[in-house]
């Protein structure tokens, strides 16, 4: 078994990778010891309550969940409930639920000296960088040569906190696998794929909240001129950080635009090497977006 270690935003995409490795959990292909959760599409104080319901729903109530850090590096902290709904989980409020106090630092000190852990990370990059490095990581985040969708050259993740991005890439000893929006916004669900997921998973308590979890997404996507859809970016980069799919990519070093306010949050890789610096990111390229379908639907059949 994969030992793994989550740190999300829980919004929608990040629920449905969640419910992606909890299908690797019960399968015994992985080892899931826990989730922590940053600010980003939600406070960190929701992101802790949205990720410990999502395991709830799941029937995984012993995994722990704790909050990590409440604020990004050194900006104010901009959520994004037209995104992902009041609550981060679409039209669906998961209510109160007690998350209780812990050391996040601790968790990922126990498990993370394991230099078979991995963690991966699909929000913004605060905790990694208030943490320092570690050795196992796939990172949800940025943009290279391709549209961002906070502006026009940066991504939600990178943007949100871009000095955490800088500072985790600079700090990395070993390169971080980058899962960017060019990729990542090529898989995508729609309603039929979407019923499909739902049949699969039967009696599971998550998949009667599915459909308005999604809804509110495929609402987004259609304002946004993607069409009635939704990109599912997380459960991507899951996949990806446990070699569950094809992939191809190369070994880049990647910096972050932090404190121009036209720029924020823009993410550079140095492909031709003018820097002449080490690596310290592996930026995938491609990925077998059919096989990926096919992985969801085998993970929670």
């Amino acid at each position: 078994m994969i030992p793994v270690l989550i740190d999300c935003d829980t919004g929608i995409d990040d629920a449905l990778a969640l419910i992606y490795l909890v299908a690797l959990h019960k399968r015994g292909e992985i080892q899931l010891f826990g989730a922590t959760t940053t600010a980003g599409n939600v406070d960190v104080k929701q992101t802790a309550i949205n990720t410990r319901w999502v395991l709830d729903q799941c029937g995984l109530a012993d995994i722990p969940v704790l909050a990590g850090q409440p604020e990004p590096k050194h900006v104010p902290l901009v959520t994004t409930p037209e995104t992902h709904g009041d609550h981060g989980l679409g039209y669906i409020n998961p209510g109160h639920v007690e998350i209780p106090e812990g050391d996040w630092k601790q968790l990922w000190k126990e498990h993370l000296s394991n230099p078979e852990t991995k963690l991966i990370v699909t929000g913004p990059a605060t905790n990694l960088a208030e943490f320092g490095p570690v050795e196992n990581v796939t990172l949800m985040g940025g943009t290279y040569l391709y549209p961002g969708n906070t502006t026009p050259t940066a991504e939600w993740n990178t943007w949100v906190d871009p000095h955490g991005a800088k500072e985790a890439f600079a700090a990395a000893q070993k390169p971080i696998t980058v899962c960017s929006l060019g990729v990542t916004e090529q898989f995508t669900l729609n309603p039929d794929i979407l019923s499909t997921l739902i049949n699969t998973l039967g009696s599971q308590p998550i998949a009667e909240h599915l459909p308005e979890m999604l809804r509110f997404y495929f609402e987004f996507h259609e304002v946004q001129g993607e069409g009635y859809l939704a990109q599912i970016h997380d459960l991507l980069t899951c996949m990806i950080a446990l070699d569950k799919i094809p992939f191809s990519g190369r070994e880049v070093t990647v910096d972050v635009e932090a404190d121009s306010p036209l720029m924020r949050g823009t993410t550079v890789a140095d492909i031709r090497g003018h820097w002449g610096k080490p690596a310290n990111a592996f930026l995938v390229e491609t990925a077998d977006i059919e096989a990926a379908h096919a992985e969801l639907l085998r993970a929670v059949e």
